[in-house]
């Protein structure tokens, strides 16, 4: 499973598929149709944007996480032909290995990289609105911009740390559907 924290505690819970595993690369993936769990509880700023989604529409996305790093690279496919759209740099803690699975915290700041290679920031407005809600520090703010310029630079380098090769990767048919297991809540 992979478990998006907030404030230290499960807000989202998705049965993930295990594609890679080795020192340098974690690689997921969220099949079609998988169920999308919401813990009961409080969060400033309410529950997870995605509540009332409870199961992942489209074509699955595969996650690229190295560990340490305080980004994710998603793969969002597109068409009947099943075709790379963009990449998505998520911004979010570094996994953590637990025994549910795995844990991070979406830091809401994103980056769409288009095919041709030019990419923008998304959610950006959101970060002090965060602020203001008690979500995040403007220390923790001021970190989570930092990792996007980061990023922001290394883009306009044209370096890109993941395998264009991702893009073509497909998913076993039968990983389709899947639930969480009981007790995913607790």
């Amino acid at each position: 499973m992979r478990r998006e924290l907030c404030l230290g505690r499960p807000w989202l819970v998705q049965p993930v598929f295990v594609v890679e595993d080795s020192d340098d690369l974690l690689a997921v993936y969220v099949a079609e149709e998988s169920e999308l769990g919401y813990p009961q509880g409080y969060w400033p700023g309410g529950r997870h944007p995605w509540h009332g989604k409870f199961r992942w529409r489209g074509h699955g996305v595969l996650q690229l996480q190295r560990p340490g790093e305080a980004h994710g690279v998603w793969a969002f496919w597109e068409g009947p032909e099943r075709e790379l759209a963009y990449w998505y740099l998520n911004l979010q803690a570094p996994f953590v290995r637990t025994p549910a699975g795995i844990d991070t915290q979406d830091h809401e700041l994103d980056v769409v990289v288009r095919l041709d290679g030019s990419w923008e920031f998304k959610d950006e407005e959101w970060l002090d609105e965060w602020i203001r809600r008690g979500r995040w520090t403007a220390a923790e703010v001021e970190e989570i911009r930092a990792e996007g310029a980061r990023i922001a630079a290394e883009l306009d380098a044209g370096r890109r740390w993941w395998s264009e090769a991702w893009a073509e990767w497909r998913p076993d048919p039968a990983w389709r559907g899947a639930d969480l297991p009981d007790g995913w809540d607790a």
